[in-house]
């Protein structure tokens, strides 16, 4: 068995471990990087750190909301009749067939000066006219929601789907309420599977550049963009790899709660 599995194990370590750890602590580019001295002096430059914050905090939202928004229509999906499933999953997801560039620059008409919502909350007497939303956290969060919500929908409905809706109905006709039977039957089993979807989130919102770029601007960067600035405005591949090393343990962290998290509902 070891052997059936030493061709991808080669595979996997010099097509991707291996060009990987190059660009983190030896980028090519650069004649001394000198990543590791590097990241020790961002994680005490008070402008790095709030950019991470900013990074972790918007992803967090981000997650949040996607989960929010999308594990109720996975379950409504997954409740619905078979033959209409499809389609349902079809125009949920449809959404990832488009560019992301497209996608990012509706919200620069929606949010702008005399945008949609600026236009309404100026209605509303809410706000002044031209109230600018763009190059904000609310931006951000706006933007990158709509961008991965459609993930968080496929992910649970993979978990959902696989639910029988015969449970639900037993555990209501011992007694349970909806609620209850939802919370203590449904769930637990559907747990893994949101929290794969969280997961995706939460790193695709880590990593993402082209949406931070364009809605947060230079006022709001994240560790993608200030990467981005590292690697082709100053030309500090050493300091880019560092930014990137922060970036992956971010993410590392991330799966291990969720790990965590996922063992602790199975049991």
């Amino acid at each position: 068995m070891g052997l059936l599995l030493l061709p991808g194990v080669a595979l996997l370590a010099f097509g991707f471990l291996y060009p990987f750890g190059i660009t983190l602590f030896a980028p090519p580019a650069a004649e001394n990087p000198d990543v590791l001295g590097k990241l020790g002096g961002m994680l005490g430059d008070g402008y790095v750190l709030e950019v991470a914050a900013r990074t972790v905090r918007v992803a967090a939202l981000t997650t949040a909301i996607c989960l929010l928004l999308g594990f109720p229509v996975a379950y409504l999906i997954a409740r619905a009749p078979r033959r209409r499933q499809g389609l349902l999953l079809a125009l949920a997801v449809f959404p990832l067939l488009l560019s992301t560039v497209v996608r990012t620059f509706s919200w620069l008409v929606i949010l702008g000066r005399n945008g949609l919502i600026s236009d309404l909350l100026t209605a509303l007497g809410l706000a002044d006219g031209g109230t600018q939303l763009l190059y904000t956290e609310f931006a951000l969060i706006a933007g990158l929601t709509q961008l991965f919500t459609p993930i968080m929908i496929l992910t649970s409905y993979s978990s959902l789907s696989h639910i029988d809706v015969k449970l639900e109905e037993a555990a209501r006709g011992l007694g349970a309420s909806p609620g209850r039977a939802f919370r203590r039957v449904v769930l637990p089993i559907a747990l893994p599977g949101v929290l794969v979807g969280a997961m995706l989130v939460f790193a695709g919102a880590v990593t993402a550049f082209t949406t931070p770029l364009l809605l947060g601007g230079t006022r709001n960067r994240t560790l993608a963009t200030l990467l981005y600035d590292y690697a082709n405005v100053k030309l500090d591949w050493g300091a880019a790899s560092a930014v990137a090393l922060i970036m992956t343990a971010l993410v590392l962290v991330a799966g291990w709660i969720s790990g965590r998290l996922s063992k602790v509902g199975a049991v």
